[in-house]
């Protein structure tokens, strides 16, 4: 009995023994990553004048001193699939044109992200996914030196779940690109409509993301006193108070978006180029061609958002760059002629 006792006295004693030395164990730092800015990320709070270029658009058929007009341009569109990878980038040497192009003119440069809610909202619901998409969208981003993403997410809604999902991506996305100091921009809802896609975008994601472009226009009917009018003033007046007085959007993060297009009453669109092409007066915002009645937002009325975004929120945006004219008649020209920006 003694030896047994003996035994087990040892054993207990070789235990602590181990116990002890296991406490002097080091573990070797963590290996820190040199490409990690070490300084925080700060957002950049000057005002905007954004513009997007869609991959199905010639680059040549921008003239070069338009890119003096912006201040960030979004290739469009970057695709992810459900499972958190992305699909090919389309027409990837335009791209590489018009990134040149912009960062040869100072412009900050971004990706926007785009696809089917029902890839978005499959991708969003899956932890795994949503973490496979966000490494994926960085290494683009890093990979092609831009300053950013945007995220065309159309839309999430309180409906199905994807809203909550849509805060947590975001959450993701955000502290990954501003650990590089890139930003994360959102296009979203006019919010002149109630319902489940307005409520879809919750305040919290409003502390994640570094600027909001709001998409104010495709609104044929909304204005009872301009019904054909897509785009009216009173509904950039409409959707700035709806985000940033009753929903509480920080000014700073609001760029009011002003399309480059016109609709008839059937909502079929036309580039504002082409009633420039028609000698139509843009200082009105209808025009006739082929006997068809269009409204888009001419000079004075661009002015007047500009004007309009000057003074309450923080930024323009257009859709899209391409259909802009390229002269004197250009709505970007007038735009930062009334914000009294230098683009020469």
């Amino acid at each position: 009995m003694r030896k047994i006792y003996l035994l087990l006295g040892v054993a207990l004693l070789l235990g602590i023994s181990s116990c002890k030395k296991s406490e002097g164990v080091v573990e070797p730092p963590t290996p820190i990553d040199p490409t990690v800015p070490t300084t925080p990320y700060i957002a950049d709070n000057s005002f905007k004048v954004v513009a997007y270029f869609p991959s199905y658009r010639d680059p040549n058929g921008i003239a070069d001193a338009k890119y003096k007009m912006i201040t960030h341009l979004f290739y469009a569109f970057l695709n992810p699939n459900t499972d958190g990878s992305l699909a090919t980038l389309e027409q990837a040497s335009r791209f590489s044109a018009v990134m040149q192009k912009a960062k040869a003119n100072g412009v900050k440069t971004g990706i926007s992200v785009s696809g089917t809610r029902s890839i978005f909202i499959e991708m969003a619901t899956s932890v795994t996914a949503r973490k496979l998409f966000v490494k994926n969208v960085l290494a683009f981003a890093r990979t092609n030196n831009l300053d950013g993403v945007d995220m065309d997410w159309e839309y999430p809604s309180t409906a199905d779940g994807s809203a909550d999902n849509y805060v947590l991506l975001m959450k993701e996305l955000s502290d990954s690109l501003h650990k590089y100091h890139k930003f994360l921009s959102a296009a979203i809802t006019p919010g002149v409509y109630a319902g489940s896609i307005r409520d879809g975008l919750k305040n919290e994601v409003f502390p994640t993301v570094d600027f909001f472009n709001i998409m104010v226009y495709d609104g044929v009917g909304w204005d009872k006193n301009e019904p054909i009018q897509h785009a009216s003033y009173n509904m950039a007046v409409a959707s700035l108070n709806y985000w940033m007085g009753t929903r509480g959007m920080p000014k700073e993060k609001a760029v009011l978006g002003i399309p480059a297009y016109g609709k008839n009453a059937s909502n079929a669109s036309k580039a504002y180029r082409d009633f420039v092409a028609a000698n139509a007066d843009v200082n009105l915002d209808y025009a006739t061609i082929d006997n068809v009645q269009y409204y888009y937002n001419g000079l004075m009325t661009t002015k007047k958002k500009a004007k309009l975004a000057k003074e309450t929120a923080n930024g323009i945006m257009f859709w899209e760059f391409y259909h802009d004219d390229n002269g004197n008649k250009s709505i970007i020209r007038a735009a930062n002629d009334e914000l009294g920006r230098n683009y020469n």
